[in-house]
């Protein structure tokens, strides 16, 4: 009975502590998106001609973002019974997100003023024999433009 009741303690506090870190990570992704708001992140493949002398460089932001053992028991019994699995959606947005974030921050760190061609790449990360999901890395990438001398993007 004893160990009962010390695997639920664990499943509750680990549950909880889960639950706070991802409410802290979403609050800084809004702070952080907040400061970055003035570059522009555009997914057409073409840069417009009324962007005139400007430089552009490849500019990148990559995260991985584990799955947690209680995502891990909600997404099996999502799958088991069907349905949204609402703990990986969650899971999904803060990586895509974070990697959106990282790659705004490359581009501001080299100075431009728009992302262009924008693509974001996801793949799972598998763990275990049973090739269980272990973690999700998002990849995105874009064309950031700097405008030269008299150029505008």
């Amino acid at each position: 009975m004893s160990d009962l009741i010390i695997f639920l303690t664990l499943l509750v506090i680990g549950y909880i502590s889960g639950s706070i870190i991802e409410k802290k990570h979403f609050k800084s992704i809004i702070e952080r998106e907040a400061q970055l708001r003035s570059i522009r992140v555009i997914g057409v493949k073409r840069v417009p001609e009324r962007f005139n002398k400007v430089e552009s460089q490849l500019v990148q932001g990559s995260v991985v973002i584990s799955i947690d053992y209680f995502k891990k028991i909600a997404a099996g019994l999502r799958s088991f019974f069907g349905g949204r699995v609402s703990s990986y959606e969650t899971l999904v947005e803060r990586a895509r997100r974070e990697a959106i974030l990282r790659m705004k921050q490359d581009a501001a760190d080299w100075g431009a003023q728009a992302i262009f061609n924008q693509k974001i790449e996801t793949a799972s990360v598998s763990q275990g024999a049973k090739g269980q999901v272990g973690a999700v890395e998002v990849y995105a990438y874009g064309t950031a433009l700097r405008s030269t001398k008299g150029g505008q993007p």
